[in-house]
């Protein structure tokens, strides 16, 4: 079965692109260009794992949000930043995140990541 996995992010230049690598992967990959549409999708249906961009408004809340759902305790979450700002970083991981993302990622950084810390073992 393939995991599910919701992109969040308002470019959707950085969606057309993850969504190609993520489904090569073997993740089933939904986009969402903004908070408020993230935050129904997963309401409908929990996913397996969230990239959530960081620089969006409302990204710490969106993360606290899903925590609060059932089942959201086990999403893996990752928080999505341009660069490694540490004061970003304790806020994502303060609202619930489980790691991090540098953003522009590239195929090898998203294989490596996705391949290592998500994909069932096996």
């Amino acid at each position: 079965m393939m995991k599910r996995l919701v992109l969040v992010d308002d470019s959707v230049v950085i969606c057309k692109v993850a969504k190609r690598i993520l489904s090569d992967l073997g993740f089933l990959v939904s986009e969402a260009h903004d908070v408020d549409s993230a935050l129904t999708f997963c309401e409908e249906s929990v996913p397996s794992v969230m990239i959530v961009d960081g620089c969006m408004d409302g990204a710490t809340d969106l993360i606290k949000s899903v925590r609060e759902m059932p089942g959201g305790a086990n999403v893996k979450i990752y928080y999505c930043l341009i660069e490694a700002k540490l004061k970003l970083m304790m806020q994502g991981k303060r609202a619930g995140a489980d790691d991090f993302l540098l953003k522009p990622f590239d195929r090898q950084i998203l294989t490596k990541t996705f391949t290592q810390s998500v994909m069932p073992a096996g």
